[in-house]
């Protein structure tokens, strides 16, 4: 009998959940949503339960994302499992954002995608050494979605645009720094830290505070007032005209966001700008509409066999340029409904 996917287990006051698909750096699937989604709402209303903790199997991830290999194969086909996939982690998503309880992410490793969905709307994030964040979704055809447009849109100045755009990617400083994670913890500490969490009379904030320390000099602050100069425009062609007149990580910006799924950036820039000022649950919708006309298109089935099936690395992006993309088709509501959270 294989191993479940995730594990659930009471530790003293904690329910702790374990993403438990080590081998596939811990990536979701929608079974693994929809039981998360359902523990943490019993969890929720258990009164011994004080906090949930959630962490990753093995030292390398957290979690990766979601299955896109998989969901390439659904898309193709044709198959509902494509939207009910999306349906299921958005709820999840959503839900984590409403937990009454604590909710804290060891953000331990590669953290991307769907791992930035289950973490970020949380209300702690303890980051290591070892985190490595990135939202890389233009790369393969899609959209920094589960909340990410709504979580990016409410970094500091222009960090999430920069990140959405681009796909950088951040280490455990970066994510200090940009508030992307609330705590930072050495990971030889995670073990202990735990068994405070569970065991301590303590509450949760000052168990964290206590294992909080100073990451050291990061990489993105001395970065901030040129990310907030180039990327504060609100249409790609702009950001890209500033980009090119600026340095040479200018540049290297400009070049990273050109090799892009042009209908992806423009998503994705949209969406960053429309969740500014709205609710969590609206930037949800929004990305439903979003990936549910995607599943009709062509670039997440492109780059994801040019990145992650054939590893060619060369998708071809149809349109290939910005100017023939048109994202209305994208924000209209799709034959299977908007998203709702009952």
């Amino acid at each position: 009998m294989s191993a479940p996917e995730i594990l659930f287990r009471r530790e003293g006051r904690i329910g702790l959940a374990t993403l438990n698909r080590p081998a596939a750096l811990n990536a979701l699937n929608r079974a693994m949503c929809a039981d998360y989604h359902r523990q943490l709402l019993d969890w929720s209303l258990d009164p011994e339960v004080e906090a949930v903790v959630l962490e990753g199997a093995g030292e390398r991830a957290f979690c990766a994302g979601g299955d896109v290999v998989q969901l390439h194969r659904f898309g193709r086909e044709g198959h509902p499992d494509w939207e009910d996939f999306f349906r299921t982690e958005y709820r999840m998503n959503q839900a984590i954002a409403a937990c009454r309880k604590p909710h804290v992410a060891l953000i331990d490793g590669i953290t991307m995608g769907g791992g930035v969905g289950l973490s970020i709307h949380g209300r702690f994030r303890v980051a290591t050494e070892r985190t490595l964040f990135a939202m890389p979704e233009t790369g393969i055809g899609l959209i920094p979605d589960v909340g990410g447009t709504h979580a990016l849109a409410h970094l500091p100045g222009e960090t999430g645009t920069w990140l959405a755009l681009t796909g950088a990617r951040l280490g455990g400083a970066e994510c200090k720094a940009a508030g992307i994670a609330t705590h930072y913890v050495r990971a030889d500490e995670i073990a202990v830290l735990k068994e405070r969490l569970a065991h301590s009379h303590e509450p949760v904030a000052a168990v964290l505070e206590t294992f909080d320390s100073d990451p050291g000099p990061d990489r993105l602050t001395p970065l901030r007032d040129a990310i907030d100069f180039h990327f504060g425009h609100d249409a790609v062609e702009d950001i890209l005209a500033s980009l090119d007149e600026g340095d040479a990580w200018a540049q290297e910006q400009a070049a990273t966001i050109r090799r892009m799924s042009p209908t992806s950036v423009k998503l994705s820039l949209h969406g960053v700008r429309a969740a500014r000022g709205r609710s969590l649950e609206d930037a949800l919708r929004l990305e439903f509409r979003m990936v549910s006309a995607i599943k009709r298109g062509h670039d997440f089935f492109e780059g994801v066999r040019a990145m992650l099936i054939d590893k060619d690395r060369a998708p071809r992006w149809q349109p290939a340029t910005l100017d023939g993309v048109d994202i209305a088709p994208y924000l209209a509501e799709p034959p299977w409904g908007d998203l709702d959270f009952v």
